[in-house]
Formats: C-alpha cells, structure tokens, sequence
C-alpha cells in the first residue's frame, strides 16, 4: 500500500459534546463494534477504557483527553475523545487542534445546550469539517424531530439528517439509511448485531420527505449537481455519495445520524458516514502555525 492510499485511508476525529451527551460512551462503542477491546465498557459502571483516570472514574465524566484508534472497513481512524466537564474545556479547544474533522454528540432530550454551542465555535474557529450525532434515542423524552429543528435553528439549514431513527424511547430498535433507503433493526442485547428489513410503513413520508430535502442540498453543494438537478434529472447514487462527500468536507453539508450509544445501535452506520464523508489528511493539507515570538506562519 503506498504512502498516498494510506494517508488516504486515516480519519482523525475530535468527539466534542456538551457533558453528559454520551460521547465517550458512544466511543467505547466504536472501540467494541470494531474489535479492539471484547466488552462494551460503561462510563456509569466505571469500566471505560477511555475514562481511566481514578476521578474520571467517580466523577463519570472526562477530565483529560483521551485517544484511541480502530480499523474500519479498511480505514484507520484516530479518534480523541475530548473533555465533558466545562471546566476543563481548554483542553478541548487545545486538542482540536490536532484533529482534522469533528464528531459532535448531542442527546435526543435535552438538545443543544451552551456548551454545545461552545464546542461548536472550537470546530468553526479550526474550520473543522463535522457530523452530528443524535444519542440517547432510546431515552424518555427522546425527540428527533425537535432536536433537528433546533440543531438547524441555530446552527444552520445545512445540517441535514442522513439517518432517521426507527421508534424512540423504549421503541426504538434501528436506523434508516436515507440515500440507500435501506433499514437496519439492531439486537437488543447491546452487541451491535443487526439485520436489514423493509422500511416500517409508519416511516415512509418521512423517509420520502427528508431524502428530498437532502437531495436538494447535497444538489447545491455543487454547480454541476445543481445544475444537473434544476434541469430535471435525477443524481445517480455515486453522484449524491461524492456530494455528500465533498460537501462535508467544505462545510456546505452537515450530516446528521442518530442512535443509542449506550444500547449500541446506530453506531455501525455511523461509523460507515464517518469513513464516507469526512476528510483525511491530504483533504485538509498541511497544518500552519504561527511563531510565538513574531506572529508569523
């Protein structure tokens, strides 16, 4: 493998979140989806592999950034998972530094918070390319539709679902893929296992109302595809993946996923996004940086 298809092939990723989002939770659930450790561990039941340091553990939060990396469906991804607590948000800005996309976790109850919207600022002043995730659809009170109004009230109408959640609360069971409009019902048992089925009856205008919309936008991340789609044709499937793609990684387009980290569904086709969409070194070129003493790059 040459040196170019590698650098290629590396995702490096800062997990931002307001506290208590699950993040670190949904983290431990990439690390066990992926193989690299055999359990999925707890941040409640202190058995977190990123969460180690003994007042992370009893506080049950993240003090101090913590990195990892996987192997995805012939990627490597370097994942940072970022401080929670508001106190100690120095060190997230200052680890972004070193990532070259974000992962934002906000739960599906309480929404966008202050500090969402202050990590939100870190990734905008590194002109981080991101995705948002919706956790905790399993929750009471889990509201997709309200957080995505709100996520796009104040952050943008071009954060976009590209997943949609089967049931919520105690019903919730899986995701829908909206550009292959496939669904995917997972285990209860937390082992990520799923299978593919049809497209829940109950699910089919929404399904058919946001792959509209995110047609539409994926169309206006380019001059070619717009043009192609004002004029009446459709986009073939590859087109809508490289537009999603390209339109990430320039910050035009903000895909949204959605699932349940700590019942470990909707982490597979999240992880399938992250390697689609968001940008490896060579997308983002080298890093500048400035002398402390003149202020010159």
């Amino acid at each position: 493998m040459s040196k170019k298809l590698e650098l290629e092939r590396i995702r490096t990723v800062g997990v931002i979140a307001h506290g208590g989002a699950g993040k670190t939770t949904l983290v431990e659930a990439m690390l066990f989806d992926t193989g690299e450790t055999t359990r999925l561990g707890k941040v409640d039941d202190g058995t977190s592999i990123m969460d180690f340091e003994p007042e992370e553990i009893s506080r049950k939060t993240t003090l101090s950034a913590a990195f990892n990396s996987f192997e995805w469906a012939k990627h490597l991804i370097n994942i940072i998972d970022t401080p929670g607590d508001f106190n100690f948000l120095g060190d997230t800005k200052t680890t972004l530094q070193g990532a070259d996309s974000a992962l934002v976790v906000i739960d599906a109850i309480d929404g966008v918070k202050v500090q969402t919207e202050k990590v939100w600022e870190f990734a905008d002043e590194f002109s981080l390319p991101r995705i948002i995730f919706i956790n905790k659809m399993d929750r009471e009170r889990a509201d997709f539709k309200k957080v995505v109004n709100e996520i796009r009230e104040i952050f943008g109408s071009n954060a976009i679902p590209v997943h949609l959640p089967i049931g919520a609360e105690d019903n919730f069971r899986g995701v829908v893929d909206l550009l292959s409009e496939k669904a995917y019902f997972y285990n209860a048992d937390e082992s990520g296992k799923f299978k593919e089925d049809a497209i829940p009856p109950e699910l089919e205008d929404d399904v058919a109302s946001y792959k509209e919309e995110l047609i539409e936008v994926i169309a206006e991340s380019s001059d070619d595809l717009l043009e192609k789609y004002l004029e009446g044709e459709g986009l073939t499937p590859d087109e809508l993946k490289e537009g999603l793609r390209v339109g990430t990684i320039n910050g035009s387009i903000i895909p949204i996923s959605c699932g349940s980290a700590g019942k470990n569904m909707g982490v597979q086709t999240l992880l399938d996004l992250m390697v689609a969409c968001l940008p490896s070194p060579l997308d983002r070129g080298p890093k500048k940086g400035e002398d402390p003493k003149t202020g010159e790059e």
